[in-house]
């Protein structure tokens, strides 16, 4: 299979996203974004018997470590981005160091937000392994890890050098992690491009089934799309925020029930249909293009409804939401299939009796 390459423009720091098979081998192509002679390879328990040797191989003639890390959203937090700290400061990394994140999204997040900081930047290179990863988290420079009061809180923007999708890591991934990925593919289509929608109802047996051939479709026109939108609104001051479609509702869902409980793109899934019902209770959509988001969701595996919660206390995570401006919600709804939208001042009310419907 050939390797397809996705640009992320942005100017003297754009940065490729290689998409094929047995890429994590080709150590030809990625080393050339390490500029320096030290490499950290972060990576988790989970992955590392998979897929560390192979890139370890790549490496020779270069100072590297590795630091393998506990796997789950639970353990993205700040007591382990210092554990990366310490893992560099045991290499003797300096200003040209290199962190590979060798994992999903948890590991992407937490070793770009410990490269971010590490002498005030250093280079990263993504080397996702799930899907939700390779077309979401892995592209576009959001880093970051999780506090007890809500997710994501603790960040900074840091763009990778490269981002290596190889998408034979997709056949050793557990079925429940698989479809929670396609969410994130779903979402593409459902915020800005009806016609990938369709190819998506179209193809949902075959996505389903993890066929390569609609996979690394699927994969590059998602990374397109994510390219594009990071290079107009690279620190999301507009259109960027349209790429959180459901993800208020889904990042209060995961608090709530505890990191780990719902998968990120278990949740994602879910707050989408949340918001696509709130637009169609506000007037702003047809019922029918909520009914059918469902459906593809409910096609693909991923649940549409959320575990039983309290209303009131999802309202209150929601309000601690970085898209909100001066104490006020503000959410990503749409106007159907393909039209999403910033919507600010949404009344609570309406926001509660969506949760309590469901």
């Amino acid at each position: 299979m050939s390797t397809t390459t996705v640009d992320v423009a942005l100017g003297t720091r754009s940065y490729p996203i290689w998409i094929g098979a047995g890429l994590l081998a080709d150590a030809a192509r990625w080393r050339a974004a390490i500029r320096g002679r030290h490499v950290l390879v972060v990576t988790n328990e989970t992955i590392a018997p998979l897929y560390l040797a192979r890139v370890q191989a790549g490496l020779l003639g270069l100072d590297h470590a590795s630091l393998v890390l506990p796997d789950g959203e639970s353990h993205k937090t700040l007591a382990n981005t210092a554990a990366v700290f310490d893992a560099l400061a045991a290499l003797g990394a300096n200003r040209d160091a290199t962190i590979l994140a060798l994992g999903g999204g948890v590991i992407g997040d937490l070793a770009g937000f410990a490269a971010a900081c590490w002498m005030r930047g250093i280079d990263f290179v993504q080397l996702p392994t799930t899907l939700l990863a390779m077309v979401d988290s892995s592209v576009g420079g959001k880093t970051g890890v999780n506090l007890a009061a809500g997710k994501n809180l603790v960040g900074a923007f840091h763009q990778p050098r490269a981002v290596v999708v190889d998408s034979d890591t997709l056949a050793t991934l557990p079925a429940r992690e698989y479809r929670a990925g396609l969410a994130e593919v779903v979402k593409y289509g459902a915020i800005g491009d009806t016609a990938f929608f369709a190819w998506l109802e179209a193809h949902a047996d075959a996505l389903a089934a993890r066929d390569a051939d609609a996979l690394v479709e699927a994969i590059a026109v998602s990374c397109r799309h994510k390219a594009g939108v990071v290079a107009r609104d690279e620190h999301e001051q507009g259109e960027r925020a349209l790429l959180n479609f459901g993800h208020t509702f889904a990042h209060a869902l995961e608090t709530q029930t505890g990191y780990g409980t719902l998968l990120h793109g278990e949740a994602v899934s879910i707050g989408m249909v949340l918001a696509a019902n709130l637009s169609a209770d506000l007037g702003h959509a047809p019922r029918a293009d909520a009914e059918r988001l469902a459906a593809l969701l409910r096609a693909l595996g991923l649940p549409v409804t959320p575990p039983a919660c309290d209303p009131q206390r999802l309202l209150t995570l929601m309000r601690l939401d970085k898209k909100n401006l001066s104490g006020r919600l503000r959410l990503i709804l749409w106007r159907g299939i393909g039209l999403a939208e910033i919507v600010p001042d949404i009344d609570e009310q309406a926001i509660l009796h969506v949760l309590e419907a469901d």
